[in-house]
């Protein structure tokens, strides 16, 4: 039963939040303008994120045999470890997309990055509907960079995604409740990354549909992490609270170094209050999965 519910989460998690950053991509978010729409789901991504590390995860390890000096320690390494990989993740996309990168995500950006622009993008185009269609000569200008890093940020969203499904693995062996609440929290924090992964394939091929399926397999990925973490929990039963640490660290370090930085900009009052609201429904959205799945 475990087994079949952590092959759901993760398939769920994986290509589910593909999908719905295609469909929130293809409504173009225009409801709330163009640059609002992504704020509002890195608010609420970041909320869930913390809400799961600090309220259920972090305690759940605690609770165990577990040193508190050994487990604070994995979470140290696991934090500096996820700089680590940021940073090699910042420089790939740096080499590979410094030819083709839109000027709100010159510095290195993230997928993340890349979605609030190209959404910016999109509204400006949407203003000048001449303008929106395909251009061949821009088409030309990014022939040959992001095709190369297209497969580049392909083969890193997959070894992500891969640690994405062993964390859900990991939270549903130490409870059903944290397995569902690692899973919904995955694919939050997922669908503003998978808009920048869409935004990147999308400039490298004029198919859409290609590259919405390029990023469902990579995304389907998770579920192999899920079940590798599986059995790889099961046999080390006693490291469960170590997997639950560095899932922590993971979620952490996601929303304070990727999320919350991108929302401190100066924005108007409304903007600000929209901000606070959505990141508390983030942390809301964990509280009420958390009731709503809680198993004794």
């Amino acid at each position: 039963m475990t087994l079949v519910a952590i092959i759901l989460a993760t398939l769920a998690a994986g290509i589910g939040s593909v999908w719905l950053a295609a469909l929130l991509m293809g409504a173009g978010l225009k409801g709330g303008g163009g640059s609002v729409g992504p704020q509002r789901l890195l608010s609420l991504a970041a909320g869930a994120l913390l809400a799961t590390a600090f309220m259920h995860l972090l305690p759940e390890a605690f609770e165990s045999q577990a040193q508190a000096h050994d487990l604070f320690a994995t979470l140290l390494v696991g934090l500096v470890f996820f700089f680590l990989l940021d940073k090699a993740e910042l420089w790939h996309h740096g080499h590979e997309h410094s030819h083709g990168a839109p000027p709100a995500a010159g510095h290195g950006a993230t997928g993340h990055d890349h979605a609030a622009a190209v959404l910016q993008g999109r509204a400006h185009a949407h203003a000048h509907p001449q303008g929106h269609e395909h251009d061949p000569t821009h088409d030309q200008a990014h022939h040959h960079g992001p095709k190369a890093g297209g497969w580049t940020m392909l083969a890193g969203d997959s070894v992500h995604c891969f640690g994405d499904g062993i964390l859900i693995a990991s939270a549903f062996m130490a409870d059903m409740r944290l397995g569902v609440i690692a899973a919904v929290s995955v694919l939050a924090h997922e669908v503003p990354h998978h808009m920048g992964d869409l935004v990147v394939l999308r400039q490298a091929s004029l198919n859409r549909r290609m590259a919405l399926v390029k990023v469902s397999l990579a995304g389907a990925v998770t579920a192999l992490g899920g079940l590798v973490g599986y059995f790889l929990v099961g046999q080390l039963h006693d490291w469960l609270p170590y997997f639950l640490i560095v899932a922590s660290s993971s979620f952490v370090y996601v929303a304070l170094a990727d999320l919350i930085p991108q929302l401190q900009k100066r924005l108007s009052a409304r903007e600000t209050g929209a901000q606070i609201v959505w990141l508390l429904a983030g942390m809301g959205l964990v509280m009420l999965v958390s009731g709503a799945a809680h198993i004794h």
